[in-house]
């Protein structure tokens, strides 16, 4: 269990990190509020309702919201990471941001993509405490063309696909998983991670260049009926 799991188990949750602070009648009141919620099945209730109980201070809620989405929310950290360990400080740190600012949440998007959002953030943050960006000249001799040419990746698992990722050099791996999976574009990245829109693109074709060595590799050891 994450540390972050543990609090919202604890006596005092993450009710610190929720807007304004409960008095031991307005308690009793959110928990008249949200005691038909808490009968309904976790799976049951909508996003809208397990936001709502959270910024009504229910510890239940804040747990059944962690929950949702944290297998998820792991999934992209890992591949922002070196190591599941520094996966698991990512998660922890995306998720007191997410408590911290429920309340400016807007309701414009899906929850789960504000979320996801958070996460990415909380790993640039990781990433640029570890790993600074190793810049690659504007002017690499990379084949800018690559992003043209096609691989795919539907024959593999995930585990399979995240070990080639995180194999990947830090600055690599950033540029791949912003471009080709979270879907900003170069000049973009490129304010995120203070490198040039060129630079952005270059790593961005090395990346795949790399990736693509590699299946082709792990192609030929595989047999040959399972291609």
């Amino acid at each position: 269990m994450s540390a972050l799991s543990a609090a919202l188990s604890g006596v005092g949750g993450l009710r610190s990190l929720l807007p304004g602070a409960h008095t031991a009648t307005e308690s009793a009141a959110s928990s008249a509020s949200t005691a038909s919620r808490t009968l309904t099945p976790p799976a049951q209730l909508s996003d809208g309702e397990l936001l709502d109980g959270c910024l009504a201070g229910s510890r239940l809620m804040q747990k059944y919201l962690y929950e949702r989405f944290a297998s998820r929310m792991m999934a992209v950290c890992l591949r922002y990471a070196q190591t599941t360990f520094e996966a698991e400080d990512v998660l922890q740190e995306g998720f007191l941001t997410v408590f911290k600012n429920l309340a400016s949440f807007r309701r414009e998007c899906p929850l789960e993509f504000w979320i996801r959002r958070i996460m990415v953030n909380a790993a640039l943050r990781q990433h640029r405490r570890n790993a600074p960006l190793i810049a690659v000249s504007d002017g690499g001799d990379y084949p800018e063309d690559l992003a043209g040419e096609e691989f795919t990746l539907s024959n593999y698992n995930f585990e399979e696909l995240l070990g080639l990722v995180q194999d990947l050099a830090p600055r690599y791996q950033m540029v791949f998983n912003l471009f080709a999976i979270e879907g900003y574009g170069h000049k973009e990245i490129g304010e995120m991670l203070g490198i040039s829109e060129g630079t952005s693109k270059s790593q961005y074709s090395r990346a795949r260049a790399i990736l693509k060595n590699k299946i082709e590799r792990l192609d030929a050891q595989r047999p040959h009926g399972l291609r």
